[in-house]
């Protein structure tokens, strides 16, 4: 049985009445726990207040992508509290260790409202620290999940060109040594200075080609690259099969080949084709790797731009700049939905002064809830324009649309359309927040075909009036 004197441990209380005090121990149930044992499971009614006398107990959700959880010790008073809109409980609470527990029913807060106005303001007070923190704890749970994303689809972004770029190197050293062995084949041969022209004006010839192939489809290119194995077995050509695809790429046919085994002759033509080959295949691997290099570097800017690494928190930016390096971070998720992507950019819009950081977070939230909403081949629209005082941006997708009943409270703070466990509820909240920050506004417009958040920033945030 809980008495005055145990309530007295616990700091919020401790220092009421004594006739408070014995009204709360008349109005308390005494829970006692071991080790390991459930206090309340997630998702049950939240009914009662709890005050801790002895022990230690953490509540976790058992939904693996939620990840929540705290802990209550001896002295702090939890669960639902007076004015709290809490409904279920949103994890499973354990004791630790040994538990002893005061629990009051929520049927007996109207009399304590009225009967100690000083705790209910203590209370209150906890219960808005409760809510601060949980707030930050899940923005910090969603920018991390973000970021988990956003860090797989560049991993899988970067790993293309990566790849491309290890291959075409791994290989170049074979090409290479093949190459010279056929160079030093042919210097053996009586070769005059034309046919050695000839045979660089080929090669320069098929470079041409490469920088600018022509259309063809895989059931062409399979016919020529069957036409010219034949002439080169009828020639007697050593392992044609591994000359022919770089020739028809090239645009070789077996006309071209005659013309190169008359100009040449007949000893000379086996390794005058395989210098030939080689050499283009060595272009091809140098594009290769460029190519890779290019993209990789194309990444890195991005996310440079993206994070504005080694730059001032606030600066005049280019919002082009930071919804093009978004794209860019987002293009596995666009690609994967095969998503258009439909840019109308006022290339007019002057700097503004802002966090690019945090408005590529912005960004971000609103371009991932475009892609998420849209089916299968769906089309994303970014417009920009701008009016005496304001710079606006309008995000559009074609997707099924928000329902009436959920649009105003789609910028509330753990509100919701998705699944359980699919969302946090906190993307449009922060780019609310980080809009309002500064001095702008965000809206939304939704009908089935057209969802438009419009997010509308002051231009008068110039880098003198910031400072």
């Amino acid at each position: 049985m809980i008495q005055a004197s145990d309530l007295r441990t616990i700091p919020m209380v401790s220092d009421l009445p004594e006739d408070q005090l014995q009204w709360l121990a008349q109005h308390s149930e005494e829970i006692r726990a071991k080790p390991g044992e459930v206090m309340f499971r997630e998702g049950d009614p939240a009914e009662y207040m709890y005050a801790f006398l002895e022990g230690e107990l953490e509540a976790r959700s058992e939904r693996p992508s939620d990840g929540v959880s705290f802990h209550v010790q001896a002295g702090d008073i939890t669960g639902l509290l007076p004015f709290s809109r809490l409904q279920k409980f949103m994890g499973t609470g354990r004791a630790v260790t040994p538990l002893r527990v005061a629990r009051f029913h929520k049927r007996m807060f109207p009399d304590l409202i009225h009967k100690m106005p000083v705790l209910t303001e203590r209370l209150v007070g906890r219960m808005l620290d409760r809510v601060r923190d949980y707030t930050k704890l899940g923005e910090q749970r969603d920018k991390l999940a973000a970021l988990g994303k956003l860090s797989a689809g560049l991993a899988h972004e970067l790993n293309n060109p990566a790849a491309a770029v290890k291959r075409a190197s791994g290989t170049f050293f074979e090409v290479r040594r093949e190459l010279r062995a056929a160079f030093l084949r042919l210097d053996q041969q009586s070769l005059s200075r034309e046919q050695r022209t000839y045979i660089v004006a080929c090669e320069d010839a098929g470079l041409a080609a490469m920088q600018n192939p022509g259309p063809i489809t895989s059931l062409e290119r399979s016919d020529r690259e069957q036409a010219l194995e034949t002439w080169m077995d009828a020639h007697r050509i050593p392992e044609p099969w591994k000359l022919t695809p770089v020739l028809v790429e090239a645009q070789f046919d077996a006309a071209k080949l005659e013309e190169i085994a008359k100009t040449v002759g007949a000893d000379a033509l086996p390794d005058v084709l395989i210098r030939v080959n080689y050499s283009l295949l060595a272009a091809r691997m140098v594009k290769e790797i460029d190519h890779g290099a290019s993209r990789i570097f194309e990444l890195v800017q991005a996310i440079k731009e993206y994070t504005y690494m080694d730059q001032a928190p606030e600066q005049e930016i280019d919002i082009h700049a930071g919804i093009e390096s978004t794209l860019t971070i987002l293009a596995y998720k666009l690609r994967n939905k095969s998503i258009e992507v439909e840019r109308e950019f006022d290339r007019e819009i002057p700097k503004i002064c802002a966090h690019g950081v945090e408005l590529n977070q912005v960004w971000t939230n609103l371009i991932v809830n475009a892609i998420e909403a849209m089916p299968q081949g769906g089309r994303l629209q970014i417009r920009t324009c701008q009016d005496p005082g304001s710079v606006i941006v309008d995000v559009e997708d074609n997707g099924s649309g928000i329902p009436a009943d959920a649009l105003p409270h789609i910028f509330e703070p753990f509100f919701t359309t998705k699944g359980v466990g699919e969302g946090t509820g906190l993307g449009l909240d922060t780019a609310m927040r980080v809009v309002q920050k500064h001095r702008g506004d965000l809206t939304v417009r939704s009908n089935p075909g057209a969802t438009i958040f419009r997010v509308v920033l002051p231009k008068q945030r110039t880098a003198q009036a910031a400072s």
